[in-house]
């Protein structure tokens, strides 16, 4: 089934950022859902399909809006829990960042304030993938950018634009759990095989 969470890039004019450059703090405790411990996986006897769960449990962020905001299978981000077009609108450019005119970083700074969003390269895009296909494709170093499982792992445990996943502003539903119990999940994931959902 693929997922119907899509992109939810930093609003514009007037309105909060729900991602930022930097400064979020790893962990900040969500308001609302939670995710379940490693620990809560280790009754799963069988290494591959505790892996499989483990990644589950993480898909609860990665298929969150949260995450979906800078994975947009177009080169233009969207942006509200509403998934709508960015405004004003926006492109990724030759390297993720923005066009040469109007580049990510003239307003994504350190602070959570209004700006306008990230664009990711094409290679991570998985907006309406299924939660399978995400996984395959965060393992693809041909795929994913050229970073390996433990750069993965680092993006998602401890980036500071990941971490505005937990504090998204005013309006928007913060990803599941913490940054830290996240990245503690995909570490699992790691040492477990890695190993993907089916579908």
């Amino acid at each position: 089934m693929k997922s119907t969470f899509s992109c939810v890039a930093a609003i514009a004019v007037g309105l909060t950022c729900c991602t930022g450059w930097a400064g979020a703090a790893a962990d900040t405790v969500a308001q609302g859902a939670a995710l379940k411990p490693v620990t809560a996986f280790a009754t799963i006897s069988d290494t591959g399909l505790r892996s499989v769960a483990l990644f589950i449990e993480a898909g609860k962020v990665i298929q969150s809006p949260r995450c979906q905001n800078c994975h947009p299978v177009g080169r233009r981000p969207t942006q509200g829990d509403d998934l709508h077009a960015h405004v004003p609108l926006m492109h990724a450019g030759s390297e993720g960042r923005g066009s040469d005119a109007l580049p990510c970083k003239s307003c994504h700074g350190p602070a959570n304030h209004a700006t306008l969003a990230p664009s990711i390269p094409s290679t991570m895009a998985w907006q309406g993938s299924s939660l399978g296909e995400i996984c395959a494709q965060i393992k693809d170093p041909k795929r994913n950018g050229g970073l390996s499982l433990a750069q993965i792992q680092r993006h998602m445990g401890t980036d500071d634009l990941v971490g505005w996943a937990w504090r998204p502003g005013e309006g928007r539903k913060p990803a599941p759990g913490t940054q830290v119990e996240f990245g503690r999940l995909i570490q699992a994931w790691i040492e477990s095989g890695a190993h993907c959902p089916t579908s």
